[in-house]
Order: C-alpha cells, then structure tokens, then sequence
C-alpha cells in the first residue's frame, strides 16, 4: 500500500472515530438531561420579528419578563405579573380534507375515515373523487 493510500485510510479511520465519539457523547447528555429546563423557569411566548430579532416571554418565579433578543445580544424590556398574562387558548386546526374541500369550493364530508376504509370507497364519496358528477 502507498504512502497516498494509508494517508486516506489514516483520515477515513479517525473520522469515523471521532463521529462515534460525538455520538456516545451526545447520546450520554441527553440521557442525563442536559439542556432540560430545571427548577421555577418556563417559556410563556416568543414573537419574532424578523430573521435575527425577537420577543420572548419568560416566567420566573411567580413574574414575567420581557425580554429582546437580537443579534446584539439580549435585553430586558420589562416585567409582569404572572397573573397578568392570559392562559393560551389551544387551536383546534381542521383536518387537510376539509381545508382542501374549501379551497376547491366543495362541501366539506364530515363522515370520518376509518382505517379500515379502502381508496375505492374513498374515491366513492361525493366531492372526493375529483371527477365531474354531472353527466
């Protein structure tokens, strides 16, 4: 074997090595929680306002702060009360069928599809099969 070839054998062998150790390392971090929140800290929100700056909201300890996150670093805006900030309302988004029947002005089939249910009888529906109706 050459000089050229163990020199490539040398850099795929080391490499290897060192993806296998990043791995064992990571895979042992997270195993061990690093990078889980601990103790009183919670994120309420975050707005951004462009590619590089936002707003965040962060509850510590009964309080909220208000903090501006840019490439300049991070800056303190404000604080709140905790009992200030409304509970967040939970977003019911309606299944892909019903938008997509929306957008191509057909009614919407509110019969659920079961997973037991095959293409052809999905095909079968009024409105799903994609065909015009009117002879």
């Amino acid at each position: 074997m050459g000089s050229y070839a163990g020199y490539i054998v040398q850099t795929i062998v080391t490499l290897l090595a060192v993806c296998a150790l990043a791995f064992v390392i990571l895979y042992g971090a997270r195993r061990l929680g690093v990078g889980r929140p601990r103790g009183p800290i919670e994120l309420v929100g975050m707005l951004p306002l462009d590619a590089r700056r936002s707003i965040y909201l962060v509850k510590v300890a009964g309080q909220v702060i208000v903090v501006g996150a840019s490439e300049a670093g991070f800056t303190k805006l404000g604080e709140l009360p905790a009992g200030e900030i409304p509970a967040e309302a939970k977003v019911e988004s309606a299944p892909f069928s019903d938008v997509l029947a929306r957008v191509l002005g057909r009614p919407a089939d509110k019969r659920p599809v079961t997973n037991g249910e095959s293409q052809r009888s999905l095909a079968g529906r009024e409105g799903v099969s994609g065909e015009d109706d009117r002879a």
